[in-house]
């Protein structure tokens, strides 16, 4: 691999990490005031405030039938409560629970030298039952399905199935790095078995198309504009630009999780801030919504096309525990 391929794929890696934990404090904000008020325009990594004004968590539920489906252990009594943030006991610059998993999937990349579905798993279910392994409170719904049929009795590879969030390619960054030319199978196989919904599938086949030409140095705009055409269009560009960030993303699309609208919300600010990383990640963090989820996929993409060394020194060596990836040694 050449330093300029290992660059981007550094920056890559890194960018989705980066992305997520910028967006942190403020994810799940809908009241871009409150956001404001509560943190101002994040530019670096902050740890977040206890309550979280547009918190819907005491809303969500689960309780494990036994063991085998206790995830949320000691963080469990802070569902039930009003006002509680998603993430109260993260650091500064701390990844969320998807983006931790991340840094589990690449441990198994380089155990078994590719991509292992049962590898993954196993390791999968080790770090979400046992204390200690994170400290993050807010667990998506794919995980509370896993760990439902887990608690079942069925096997860990009967325990998938269909959500329709961008959750879901938080890792298609690192397996396209690690991977190259293999990475569509492993990217297939990993979102599919969590996220087996047909559009979810065809935003990750996407995205590793764009993600593989990025790493061969096809410009981003034009990457974005090929192989999202389905998501995201020229005519949207030219539109979309004429307008605050926070009335793209609000008005004509929703900074909700749901793929069919978050998936083009990121095309679209990769596309805009293509050149920028910094701006990219701190624009996808002050329009909030699925801020971080969102920020994976920008963070990925606008990190591939920048490369490492261009990178904000301080977001890359602010990252807790410390980034995976180090600057490609020069010839």
């Amino acid at each position: 691999m050449n330093n300029v391929l290992e660059d981007r794929c550094a920056g890559m890696i890194t960018g989705a990490y980066v992305g997520d934990a910028l967006a942190m404090p403020a994810h799940w904000y809908y009241d871009r005031g409150a956001l404001q008020r509560d943190y101002g325009i994040i530019r670096s990594y902050l740890a977040p405030k206890r309550l979280h004004p547009d918190s819907i968590l005491w809303r969500s539920s689960y309780t494990p039938l036994n063991e085998r489906g206790d995830i949320l252990r000691e963080q469990a009594q802070y569902w039930g409560q009003p006002g509680m943030h998603y993430h109260p006991f993260l650091r500064a610059g701390e990844n969320t629970l998807n983006l931790q998993l991340v840094r589990v999937l690449d441990e198994s990349l380089t155990a078994k030298g590719g991509y292992d579905l049962d590898d993954y798993l196993e390791r999968y279910i080790d770090f979400m039952l046992t204390p200690g392994k994170h400290r993050d409170t807010y667990a998506e719904e794919y995980h509370r399905h896993f760990f439902t049929q887990f608690a079942r009795g069925s096997k860990p590879r009967r325990c998938g199935g269909a959500d329709v969030h961008i959750g879901g390619l938080a890792g298609v960054g690192l397996l396209c790095a690690r991977l190259g030319q293999e990475a569509p199978a492993a990217v297939k196989e990993h979102v599919g078995f969590s996220h087996g919904d047909e559009e979810v599938l065809d935003a990750a086949k996407a995205l590793t198309r764009m993600l593989l030409a990025l790493m061969l140095g096809e410009p981003l705009r034009e990457t974005i504009l090929h192989h999202g055409s389905r998501w995201f269009s020229e005519r949207k560009a030219a539109l979309w630009s004429k307008e605050p960030d926070f009335v793209v993303i609000g008005r004509h699309v929703s900074p909700a999780c749901y793929i069919r609208e978050s998936f083009p919300a990121s095309l679209y600010l990769a596309w805009k801030y293509a050149d920028d990383f910094q701006a990219a990640v701190v624009a996808n963090t002050m329009v909030g919504g699925d801020n971080c989820h969102r920020g994976a996929v920008v963070g990925a993409l606008v990190g591939a096309a920048c490369g490492f060394e261009r990178l904000p020194q301080a977001l890359r060596e602010g990252l807790n525990p410390k980034t995976v990836e180090s600057p490609p040694k020069t010839a």
